[in-house]
């Protein structure tokens, strides 16, 4: 993939696309992550990056960067199908780390502590969080 596409991609676009961009990754992300876990190395980071995008403190722009990237990481059809495994989250790969590189001051100690509870499974239900057993401050 090139920057172009990757830039393309990560636009944070208007409030109507950044809304629909979040209820598709509210609903697809964690069942994606479950699914493509041990493929991808940093899923700790990618679970962050996804509680950041929640967290009503980040940024707008910074949710909407994250939220195009997530949003490109829980499509079904994407440049590379990610039914071919490795191979398939090679795309999804390349536009997320663009994506942190862009914002990763933004994420914070306290979105990879509910990244790493969500990950061990505590606190999460049918792959998603368990918002009872969210962490204070969130």
């Amino acid at each position: 993939m090139d920057d172009v596409k990757i830039g393309e991609i990560l636009l944070p676009g208007d409030e109507e696309t950044q809304e629909r961009q979040e209820r598709q990754v509210r609903s697809k992300f964690w069942p994606t992550l479950k699914r493509a876990v041990r493929y991808i190395p940093f899923s700790r980071d990618l679970a962050a990056a996804y509680f950041c995008a929640m967290d009503p403190q980040t940024p707008t722009r910074v949710r909407g960067v994250l939220f195009a990237a997530l949003g490109y990481f829980v499509l079904p059809l994407d440049f590379l199908p990610d039914i071919f495994a490795v191979v398939g989250f090679t795309d999804d790969i390349a536009v997320l780390m663009a994506a942190f590189r862009m914002i990763q001051s933004h994420i914070k100690d306290s979105h990879y502590q509910s990244a790493d509870e969500a990950l061990s499974n505590e606190g999460v239900t049918d792959g998603k969080p368990d918002p009872a057993a969210a962490p204070a401050g969130r």
